[in-house]
């Protein structure tokens, strides 16, 4: 993709979270990353979860695996998704599938800095 293309796509890229298209954009953005670690909090205290996975997306669903399993499993377009500021991370909010469609959040480290 030129530097046309890079431009029109920043341009019409959505900036409000709860869109269709927010959702969508930041599930492919995360899509393919590689996890080191994903804590969950429980009784105020962060707990490992899960190492040495990744995020992908399948058709309308994002999984996150971690520990040789599937550790988070949500629609898109339930799911509310936001990166850490540090860049490293990030943070996943949705009925789980795979737990009982329970709400979790759950927070994913990256395995590399991300540019």
């Amino acid at each position: 993709m030129g530097l046309f293309g890079k431009t029109i796509k920043k341009l019409t890229k959505s900036k409000n979270p709860e869109s269709k298209q927010f959702r969508w954009d930041m599930a492919r953005s995360i899509s393919g990353q590689h996890i080191r670690y994903v804590t969950e909090k429980k009784n105020d205290v962060d707990e490992v979860i899960g190492r040495n996975g990744g995020i992908n997306l399948r058709e309308d669903e994002l999984i996150l695996y971690a520990s040789s399993d599937v550790v988070f499993r949500a629609k898109v377009e339930q799911l509310q998704i936001w990166e850490l500021l540090s860049k490293d991370g990030v943070v996943l909010t949705g009925p789980d599938l795979e737990h009982g469609e329970e709400v979790r959040t759950v927070i994913a480290y990256y395995v590399y800095y991300r540019k």
